[in-house]
């Protein structure tokens, strides 16, 4: 199907020789761009509350190797659809869309590279695929559910305040206006770049998935979302091919989560960035690059 079309300020940003689709994941359409190429295939997810256009530096890296490059936008977010029901955003349910998503843009052998909330929903997804994940690359994100006594973050304290998150959230679109604040070079999400995330939610109607999403991030061990983490940490840890770790350390939400990851995914080589929390916009090259050794390692 046919994706509805972008400003052309915004079209002129991405990469070009791309295509752009809407497929069906049952009840709901997820958006997809895609860079052909003849070799691997390898799938970009992004997290809360940006789209795909996170990862145009990094494909712009990419375009010469030669890969297969797919990049969706969760569902509620970028172009795609956006339920207006806030309970339909668990992690269970995003993660058996881009599943869905996965079986029919990218059926085989795969690479799989994903930030913030696209790290565990893509790994829940690849569990029932795992057969067909052939490189891993995690940038500040997380892969199973928080360690015993963990304490939330401020902003996750935030998006569970009652009248103040959804004031926040719907009404002024946080985070969107102050992504620059999660930033090591805070110039990097500023201008035409800072529109270009705020415009896929210009309408209020639209913004429920950003404190959906936040809300997912489990405040107890009795949290919904427990067991789809618990699936993803499977996933990663039991997996036996290719791991880079790509950081920013700066990052304010998850700088520090890198030092777990090293224990629990100890193959994992790393490197560390002074990037923030979208790295993407900091640090493609180093993304890209990590891409790249896991596409052909073997």
């Amino acid at each position: 199907m046919s994706a509805p079309p972008l400003p052309a300020w915004i079209e002129r940003r991405l990469p070009p020789g791309h295509q752009r689709q809407l497929i069906d994941v049952g009840g709901v359409r997820m958006h997809v761009m895609i860079w052909d190429g003849d070799g691997p295939t390898v799938v970009l997810l992004h997290g809360n509350p940006t789209w795909g256009f996170l990862w145009r530096k990094v494909v712009g890296e990419l375009l010469g190797a030669g890969l297969r490059i797919v990049v969706p936008d969760l569902v509620g977010l970028g172009l795609s659809d956006k339920p207006h029901a806030a309970a339909a955003h668990q992690l269970s349910a995003h993660a058996t869309w881009v599943g869905r998503l996965l079986d029919v843009v990218a059926p085989g052998p795969l690479c799989f590279a994903g930030q913030d909330w696209g790290g565990p929903i893509g790994l829940a997804a690849l569990a029932d695929r795992a057969a067909r994940l052939r490189g891993l690359v995690l940038a500040n994100t997380v892969i199973g559910p928080p360690r015993p006594g963990f304490r939330p973050t401020a902003f996750h304290r935030v998006a569970r305040l009652p009248v103040v998150a959804p004031a926040l959230f719907r009404g002024l679109g946080f985070p969107l206006p102050v992504l620059h604040l999660a930033q090591g070079d805070r110039h990097s999400i500023r201008g035409l770049t800072a529109l270009a995330y705020a415009w896929p939610l210009r309408h209020l109607r639209d913004r429920v998935a950003p404190l959906a999403l936040a809300q997912m991030v489990p405040d107890g061990p009795d949290h919904v979302s427990i067991a789809a983490l618990t699936r993803a940490h499977a996933c990663a840890v039991g997996f036996r091919g290719p791991v880079e770790l790509v950081w920013g350390t700066r990052d304010p939400v998850l700088g520090s989560v890198v030092r777990h990851l090293e224990r629990e995914l100890p193959a994992a080589h790393v490197t560390r960035t002074d990037a923030g929390h979208f790295l993407q916009e900091e640090v493609p090259a180093e993304l890209a690059a990590a891409i790249r050794r896991v596409a052909f390692a073997t």
